[in-house]
């Protein structure tokens, strides 16, 4: 066995340092608001004084957080769509391009992920213009939209690695045996693919909720959204329900995360 000399136990030392310090940096920041959202104080506070559910009922009260609820609902009706928009593009477009390495594939899989490396602002306030040039008033149907060119590019990463994995030889053989193009995709492609297309719904679903940019260029009054309604509520109060909001997101965020990995194994397809 290879023992470790000095200079490799320092740099198992600084490696393991920073593994602790992003691990750090990305859970401290959502343990902190977890444990605010608790707080006995009516202001955002930490450490909190002292411990209550106080805040989680007044959340889930239909009066008080009537506003609050039809801003939840607005956003999950939104990335429920949003999930099946994104999900459906990204699933004919990703048994396209697997299907050809001709040089067009390549650059319109760069321009469908394009979305990705765009500013968010940049993004939310070209949808704006856009969509004023046509002359649409804000609606959920701009909304889910807006959110679908975001969300696309996600479950295309997903559903890409399992179309990539595809053998030819499956479809050429259903083909042969008298089977229609639709018939060989839903007794063969789509069952071969699944696990790819509901992890790109999960991240399409989880990436449209909290979208803040589009949200807040395409919504309006009527279409008010849960992160723009949270922004505001910071902004005007610091109201402690936010945080509760928050923890209540990310209870859910880790509950459907842990679902989806058991499910379709998605932390693995997120890494390939």
């Amino acid at each position: 066995m290879h023992k470790l000399t000095g200079s490799d136990r320092i740099v198992a030392l600084v490696i393991l340092a920073l593994a602790a310090l992003g691990f750090l940096i990305l859970v401290g920041p959502v343990l902190i608001v977890v444990i605010t959202s608790f707080t006995s104080s009516r202001a955002l506070r930490f450490p909190p004084p002292g411990l209550t559910l106080q805040w989680y009922q007044e959340l889930f009260d239909p009066v008080r957080s009537a506003q609050i609820h039809v801003a939840a609902l607005n956003s999950l009706t939104v990335a429920a769509l949003t999930a099946l928009a994104a999900t459906a593009l990204a699933t004919g477009a990703a048994l396209a391009v697997a299907r050809t390495r001709a040089a067009w594939a390549r650059f319109a899989e760069g321009a469908f992920l394009s979305p990705l490396v765009l500013p968010g602002i940049a993004f939310g306030l070209a949808s704006l213009m856009f969509f004023s040039w046509l002359r649409q008033p804000p609606s959920l149907f701009l909304l889910v939209a807006g959110h679908t060119m975001i969300a696309a590019p996600f479950a295309l990463r997903t559903v890409g690695a399992s179309a990539a994995g595809l053998n030819p030889a499956l479809l050429e053989s259903s083909a042969v045996l008298g089977a229609s193009p639709w018939r060989t995709f839903r007794k063969v492609v789509l069952p071969l693919i699944l696990p790819g297309v509901a992890a790109g719904a999960f991240l399409s679903f989880v990436s449209s909720l909290d979208n803040v940019p589009v949200s807040l260029f395409l919504s309006s009054a009527q279409t008010d959204m849960l992160p723009i309604r949270l922004w505001g509520m910071m902004e005007t109060a610091l109201d402690v329900r936010v945080a509760a909001a928050s923890g209540v997101l990310v209870a859910a965020a880790f509950v459907l995360l842990l679902v989806m990995d058991r499910a379709v194994g998605l932390t693995r397809r997120m890494s390939g």
